[in-house]
């Protein structure tokens, strides 16, 4: 029996994501504005190669903020590799209020790469921030701060990602978008 009790005991470490080595969760549920905007700076700042944003109208609140734009810069500029990708759902209100993320994405354009949402596709989808294929923001309704933080759930991420990328392939380049809004 000693041995059934080891091997009960094994497994249920062995299940445990507290267990040797294994990550835990790290989810955060946000309800405020400084809430969504302290967890996609640290979202900013975990990222080592591809930050992806998928917001209404590059938040200004939320992205033209210093310390999200020196985390920006900061991921862009030290490594040669990394990228910035953002998909709008509405560009021109981006475009008239002269955000600031705007202005940084037009001085860094090998790195920052800014996409407006086919209109096939719901503007209601909601708004995220992802870093590489780990952490993520997520705001079901883009109009309202109610969301989720998590720094390690490479699964959850990985369907955003899939949806982000679905959308980026049919959406507008930004020297598009210019041409569009003028």
């Amino acid at each position: 029996m000693a041995g059934s009790s080891d091997e009960r005991s094994k497994a249920a470490a062995d299940n445990d994501p507290a267990a040797e080595g294994q990550p835990t969760s790290s989810r955060t549920i946000l309800s405020t504005m400084p809430e969504v905007r302290e967890a996609s700076l640290k979202v900013a700042r975990s990222a080592q190669r591809l930050l992806s944003i998928f917001t209404p109208d590059l938040e200004p609140l939320i992205y033209g903020e210093d310390p999200f734009l020196e985390a920006v810069k900061r991921l862009v500029l030290a490594r040669s590799y990394a990228k910035v990708r953002v998909l709008l759902a509405d560009p021109s209100r981006a475009m008239v209020d002269n955000n600031r993320f705007l202005a940084l994405a037009r001085r860094l354009t090998s790195c920052i790469d800014l996409r407006a949402m086919s209109p096939e596709y719901p503007a209601s989808a909601g708004a995220f921030i992802i870093a590489d294929d780990k952490a993520v923001v997520y705001r079901l309704q883009a109009d309202r701060w109610d969301g989720v933080a998590d720094m390690n759930d490479p699964v959850g991420v990985r369907r955003y990602l899939n949806f982000f990328d679905e959308v980026w392939q049919t959406s507008m380049q930004e020297s598009q978008m210019r041409q569009m809004l003028m």
